[in-house]
């Protein structure tokens, strides 16, 4: 089945101009209504003011959609739409549904519509207690199947950050650190976890996509874009609010897929909502990257 990208999107890869893909979760599901609509139009009018096409990912009325029109942004924005992965995309098709996109099923179908880099918040992971429970996101599977490029703030301090790291070294994903070799934890700048390449700007990430291609590797490229000090949330603050939810989720013998959000929600709701203030500015700061890539990647000799 076809991606149908908007007018927009196909007339800009088509004439080899860049294209940055953004997910669509974090407007139905990351976001409250309704500052997630004016999130949504912020993020893509970042990427036009630096000449980049933003193409938000999602599935509309059993639809492959790579760029919305403000009418199917809003939709995003305000119907109540189940989140979707890769494996979730036959059903969804298959019923003509609709849905938003994380992350595994925004790379996907952003390569399938010839998007080579992505920007987002944070990547899903392995979760604690992964070694009984088997809880890890399809985020990395398919990272390891998709040649794109994912810019994000790490993954979220919630899940088992070394694991997750040893996972995409066996998948075969590249990760950069975004002049840093300190992995970011998503509010966090730090995670306290080295890596082993950094990459200094935009061309250097553009040059290892070239010679990746040039391989025939078909791996994803992880760029870890850690948020200024100045701008994470406050060291203290999280490690109190991360404690107290991360107990207050065994207390209530929450397991499987009702683990990550109710911690989410209960950082924000212990952080006083700074938590969220965060997200916006993690996003924004990788979509601005992503758009100095996306530009290095079409001008590279």
């Amino acid at each position: 089945m076809k991606v149908q990208p908007s007018p927009e999107v196909a007339a800009a890869l088509a004439e080899g101009r860049p294209v940055v893909a953004l997910e669509s979760t974090i407007i139905s599901h990351g976001l409250p209504r309704p500052d997630n609509l004016a999130a949504a139009q912020e993020f893509e009018e970042i990427l036009r003011s630096q000449g980049v096409t933003p193409a938000t990912i999602a599935v509309l009325d059993g639809e492959l959609k790579a760029g919305l029109t403000p009418d199917e942004l809003a939709r995003i924005a305000n119907e109540d739409i189940p989140k979707l992965t890769v494996r979730d995309l036959p059903v969804v098709l298959g019923m003509a549904g609709s849905g938003a996109t994380t992350v595994a099923a925004t790379s996907w179908i952003a390569d399938r519509a010839g998007i080579r880099v992505f920007a987002t918040g944070g990547l899903g992971g392995v979760h604690r207690g992964a070694s009984d429970t088997y809880d890890e996101s399809a985020d990395l599977t398919v990272l390891g199947q998709v040649p794109i490029t994912v810019v994000s703030a790490g993954v979220k301090s919630i899940l088992d950050i070394p694991a997750t790291l040893e996972r995409l070294e066996t998948l075969g994903v590249i990760v950069l650190g975004f002049r840093t070799k300190d992995f970011p934890s998503f509010w966090l700048t730090s995670s306290g976890h080295e890596l082993d390449w950094r990459a200094e700007d935009a061309f250097a990430v553009a040059a290892v996509m070239h010679s990746r291609d040039a391989l025939g590797l078909t791996s994803g490229i992880v760029v870890a874009n850690p948020l200024p000090e100045e701008k994470q949330l406050d060291p203290a603050v999280h490690d109190a609010a991360l404690e107290q939810a991360l107990g207050e989720a065994e207390a209530k013998g929450l397991s499987g897929k009702e683990v990550t959000p109710f911690l989410l929600k209960r950082i924000v709701e212990l952080t006083d909502g700074t938590s969220l203030a965060v997200n916006l500015d993690i996003a924004r700061n990788n979509i601005e990257v992503a758009a100095r890539i996306a530009r290095a990647a079409v001008e590279y000799p």
